[in-house]
């Protein structure tokens, strides 16, 4: 991920580049003491995540975010937490950092930002390549009926083919399309747009019988509301 740095005070500067050096997937592309100065940057260069102290000189950080058209992920870092209710409410902001914060708490927002990142990517691919068994598949995202999971595996089942990988339900989740793939059971993850019917215990794909978890059965039903 490509980031950059929007923080006034040198010391903090110096503690978000060290962080950023310990990511090997992170890469700064620039650090600046005031909004105007990241601005033309951001207008000319492709950002992907910006740590972005509330407090500037010029202007503060959240009004700033609103200039930006199409603005990156924003991980907000100050020493206010006074400012964190508010800065929620931009849907473009990741994370809120109180200084002082530790490299833990930093790799946590980062991680978030990255995840958000991957499933804005893969919702708008209409389909992917996934290795099963050293051989390469090519996997049209509308096309799958159900994810299922059977301990450190996970199975892709469409209409012709069952494809299944090392890997978590957990993982896909949080990448895929939640407007399009719905968890109904802590082992599936179905496509909505596949379902044929439900009921209050069950969901009907094709032939198959999918069972709704005690858990997931209020989501599932607030998600998926019949037409009266």
């Amino acid at each position: 991920m490509k980031c950059i740095i929007i923080e006034d005070e040198i010391p903090a500067q110096r503690i978000l580049k060290s962080y950023i050096q310990k990511i090997p997937d992170l890469h700064l592309l620039g650090s600046f003491q005031t909004a105007s100065g990241a601005n033309n940057f951001l207008k000319e260069n492709h950002v992907e995540v910006v740590l972005l102290d509330i407090n500037l000189p010029d202007i503060p950080g959240i009004d700033f975010i609103k200039t930006v058209k199409n603005p990156p992920k924003i991980i907000f870092t100050t020493a206010y937490p006074d400012y964190a209710v508010s800065s929620f409410e931009l849907e473009t902001i990741v994370d809120y950092l109180v200084k002082p914060f530790s490299f833990d708490r930093f790799l946590k927002a980062i991680s978030k930002a990255e995840k958000l990142l991957n499933r804005e990517v893969l919702s708008e691919q209409e389909s992917i390549f996934i290795n099963v068994d050293k051989t390469i598949h090519k996997l049209i995202l509308s096309d799958i009926l159900y994810i299922e999971s059977d301990r450190n595996y996970i199975s892709f089942v469409t209409i012709d083919k069952k494809l299944t990988i090392i890997d978590s339900l957990k993982n896909w989740k949080e990448i895929l399309n939640p407007n399009q793939f719905i968890q109904i059971h802590k082992s599936f993850i179905v496509n909505s747009q596949k379902i044929d019917k439900f009921n209050s215990s069950h969901v009907y794909i094709q032939n198959e019988k999918i069972s709704i978890g005690r858990t997931y059965k209020e989501s599932f039903q607030e998600r998926i509301r019949p037409n009266n």
